[in-house]
Formats: structure tokens, C-alpha cells, sequence
């Protein structure tokens, strides 16, 4: 696939990645800074990489999966590449438009724990959090 011009952004599988990379971090308890020393880079470079804007080489992120001990797959968990002969279009999109956060990761990973009627009362307080707020992320 052809990347296309600066305009249309990051790519949405250097997206993808960057963003596993982020939330693996944070999950782990490193902040930029201490990831980018392991690495040999500043953390400006790793915002880059967490949002995207620089591809992750695959030395590089060899040694973030070193770094994080997981698989290399796992960043790339959650793709939907194109089946044989489907158009790349026409897979089913893989986009994150929430940031990844300490309390997002946090709440995603405390879900599990509770029981499905608390995650239906915890969901739907947050939906009635979110439509109150109108969207406003604080």
C-alpha cells in the first residue's frame, strides 16, 4: 500500500503499534522518559512512536518487546489485515480515537473483576457521565 501524501497522517498500522506501545507503558508503570533511556532514545522520539508520526523499526521494536517482555504479535493484536483478494479498504478498520490513558487502562483492566450486572451499572454511569459532560474529557 502506498502511503499517500503528509496530509493524510500517520498510517494507521504505525497508529496501531504506537498506541500498543503506549498503553503497554503505561500498564507497566514507565513514563516516555524512562522507556526512551532503555532504548538509547528521548522521549520525544517515543511520543513519536506512540502517536505515530515515526515508524517503529523492527530492530527498534525488538527491543520494546525485549524491554516490555512480550511477544512481538502483541502489538500488532487487535489488526484486521485484508483477507486474499479483498481490497485493502474493505477490511474492517482498526482506529482509536480515545487517547490512552492511566485511568483508560486502568478501568479496562479493573472491568474484568467485577460482576457483569456492576459492569452494566458501571457502564451505564459512565455513559450518563459522558452525555452530561457533552463529550468533555477531563
Amino acid at each position: 500500500m502506498v502511503r499517500g501524501s503528509a496530509e493524510d497522517g500517520p498510517h494507521p498500522v504505525d497508529r496501531h503499534v504506537g498506541r500498543r506501545v503506549c498503553e503497554k507503558r503505561i500498564a507497566l508503570g514507565y513514563n516516555q522518559s524512562d522507556l526512551g533511556r532503555a532504548l538509547g532514545l528521548t522521549f520525544q522520539q517515543i511520543q513519536k512512536y506512540e502517536k505515530g508520526a515515526n515508524r517503529i523499526s523492527a530492530s527498534k521494536l525488538w527491543d520494546i518487546a525485549r524491554f516490555f517482555k512480550v511477544d512481538i504479535s502483541y502489538f500488532f493484536e487487535g489488526l484486521t489485515a485484508p483477507r486474499p483478494g479483498m481490497a485493502e479498504d474493505e477490511a474492517a478498520p482498526f482506529e482509536h480515537d480515545f487517547p490512552a490513558t492511566r485511568q483508560t487502562i486502568e478501568i479496562g483492566r479493573l472491568a474484568p473483576q467485577l460482576s457483569v450486572r456492576q459492569q452494566k451499572l458501571i457502564l451505564d454511569m459512565m455513559r450518563e457521565m459522558a452525555a452530561a459532560a457533552g463529550g468533555d474529557k477531563d
